[in-house]
């Protein structure tokens, strides 16, 4: 038989016992799980201003592409300076149709959205990323994927202290993934 020898106050040394492993390993476990817990929805919000941004210049880029168009369908793009509703010139589309209340679609009087050229084209446009094209009616959705564009335009004259149909306000709102609503607002003269 062999016989450890031990010196004087020198206790014998063994490694850990199968429970203290399996205690260790529920241990870590927990640890885990809870800094999981806590980590994950940090790491979905880390996201939301990166998406704000993106947000925000997808808002600013449509915004000035509509206010760079013309106020209405029968404004004046020659030579001649008249504006539409003025005499001589013909008159403005009275009203502008009602959006529909759901789904996917456009109100215009223009077949596809390289056709747009005035304002009233982008009433209530309402599109995703997946749909979403430039001006030149090229694709946009590997940049915007999941991000939802809704425009309105109505006349709104009157909020500036001119005759109701002098102006119309263009309401965009453009909702990045998961996250709020952006709304921008301007207001295009019959000028």
């Amino acid at each position: 038989m062999l016989k450890l020898m031990l010196k004087p106050g020198q206790k014998l040394q063994r490694g850990f016992t199968l429970i203290e492993l399996i205690v260790g390993m529920v241990v870590l476990a927990i640890a885990i799980l809870m800094i999981s817990q806590i980590m994950g929805p940090m790491l979905v919000r880390s996201t939301e201003p990166w998406h704000q941004v993106r947000a925000a210049e997808l808002g600013h880029s449509l915004m000035n592409e509509m206010m760079a168009m013309s106020f209405d369908e029968n404004s004046s793009r020659g030579n001649t300076l008249l504006r539409c509703g003025e005499s001589g010139a013909s008159a403005c589309i009275a009203t502008l149709p009602a959006c529909p209340a759901s789904g996917m679609s456009v109100a215009t009087e223009e077949a596809s959205r390289d056709l747009y050229d005035d304002v009233d084209d982008f009433h209530c446009l309402n599109v995703d990323g997946a749909s979403l094209v430039n001006v030149l009616n090229q694709s946009l959705a590997d940049q915007y994927k999941n991000y939802q564009v809704a425009v309105l335009v109505s006349y709104a004259g009157t909020e500036l202290g001119l005759a109701n149909n002098n102006a119309k306000k263009i309401t965009l709102t453009v909702t990045p993934p998961g996250g709020d609503p952006i709304v921008f607002a301007g207001y295009k003269g019959n000028w």
